[in-house]
């Protein structure tokens, strides 16, 4: 038992893998989540993105920046709406609908995708966006509450609705970065701090 008059959550998240072999392997390797984070590593490279619907369709709209030689994996029958996938046409972006079987790689290096009907597609990076879950939850046995994407609501300041407890990193956004968790902790620590100072003098 530990006992403290402030509390700082910094415990990220955890992306659930999806029911891909060799997936997991190449994840964050070249298996990516974001072009802010991996983008300019792998520009102009043969790419994919894992993503259907609005999703697929905006996502493919942003890592055409990056790269023209672009794959719209769908894993199965396209939810696009007639007026995306003209668009995704003009701009070159191929659409393909069937369904992932595997991702071959060798220690994580991204070489091909396998589809169950057994032809396959290769590609050195691909991007997709997984479901997560918190890495505890005990902020909730407290009584913090959660946004409608699962993320710690906070505010400005890095606090939670409950007095003396706050978050920061990517527990509590979308955009997760190393540079903006760092940044988060810094106004956590500092208003954390100020609070206790406040409280004590």
């Amino acid at each position: 038992r530990y006992k403290a008059k402030k509390l700082i959550f910094a415990t990220g998240v955890k992306d659930i893998m999806p029911d891909i072999n060799g997936f997991s392997e190449c994840w964050g390797r070249s298996i990516i989540h974001c072009p802010y984070c991996h983008g300019y590593e792998v520009r102009n490279q043969k790419t994919g993105i894992l993503g259907n619907g609005d999703y697929g369709f905006e996502f493919s709209r942003m890592i055409n920046n990056w790269t023209k030689d672009l794959t719209l994996y769908t894993n199965g029958a396209s939810t696009l709406t007639e007026e995306q996938v003209c668009k995704l046409k003009k701009h070159h972006i191929s659409i393909i609908e069937l369904e992932v079987d595997q991702v071959n790689q060798t220690k994580g290096k991204l070489e091909s995708i396998l589809f169950k009907d057994g032809t396959k597609s290769k590609l050195t990076a691909l991007y997709s966006k997984l479901p997560f879950i918190q890495n505890t939850n005990i902020f909730q046995e407290l009584g913090c509450q959660l946004t409608d994407s699962g993320h710690i609501l906070v505010d400005d300041f890095q606090k939670t609705n409950i007095e003396g407890v706050y978050a920061c990193g990517d527990n509590t956004t979308p955009f997760r970065s190393v540079a903006n968790a760092v940044a988060m902790g810094n106004v956590a620590g500092a208003i954390a701090n100020k609070d206790l100072i406040g409280e004590e003098f």
